[in-house]
């Protein structure tokens, strides 16, 4: 696998878990071209490495909310165990275990992914805090509008007749 791998493609194996963008431990088995067993053996071998934000073991909760929002198709597609998630500095670790051209091909692919995707969600970011101003401004001039609604509407308004009074005209 000399070719380069797409970014689109490493993009749509990147999850967001615990707060934390992540990719399966299958999935870059894949794309380093190695079994999944063999990349996991080198993370245990190298498991000083790999603290707690760099890779975690899913629970049996987050698998079955990968299943339901279809991140995964079923519970087999990941071989009948826990599968280990690596955020975008576990993934650079894994280059350091994993010294073939083709991990390092697929790790500059895969880095590329997570900064190509940080620049996409801080775009993000500046979107919503300027939809968050708007609706501010909105909200004032709603108010403002709802103001001079009230003041035509009390313009609109036919005066009341004023009654006229009994008694004698002065003249």
């Amino acid at each position: 696998m000399n070719e380069i791998i797409p970014i689109e493609v490493i993009q749509q194996k990147i999850f967001l878990i615990r707060g934390h963008k992540v990719m399966l431990d299958k999935d870059l088995a894949e794309l380093y071209g190695v079994k999944p067993i063999r990349l996991r053996e080198q993370v245990k071998r190298n498991i000083r490495r790999f603290p707690e934000d760099f890779m975690f073991q899913l629970n049996d909760q987050e698998i079955d909310i990968m299943v339901s929002q279809n991140a995964i198709p079923s519970r087999k597609y990941l071989g009948g165990h826990r599968p280990y998630v690596f955020s975008e500095q576990g993934v650079a670790m894994l280059a350091t275990v994993l010294n073939s051209e083709t991990a390092i091909l697929a790790n500059i692919a895969i880095m590329r992914a997570f900064v190509k995707l940080r620049q996409l969600l801080s775009t993000h970011k500046e979107l919503a805090h300027k939809l968050i101003e708007l609706e501010r401004r909105i909200e004032n001039h709603d108010e403002e509008i709802h103001t001079i609604f009230e003041a035509i509407r009390q313009l609109m308004a036919p005066p009341e007749p004023s009654k006229k009074k009994i008694g004698f005209l002065r003249g």
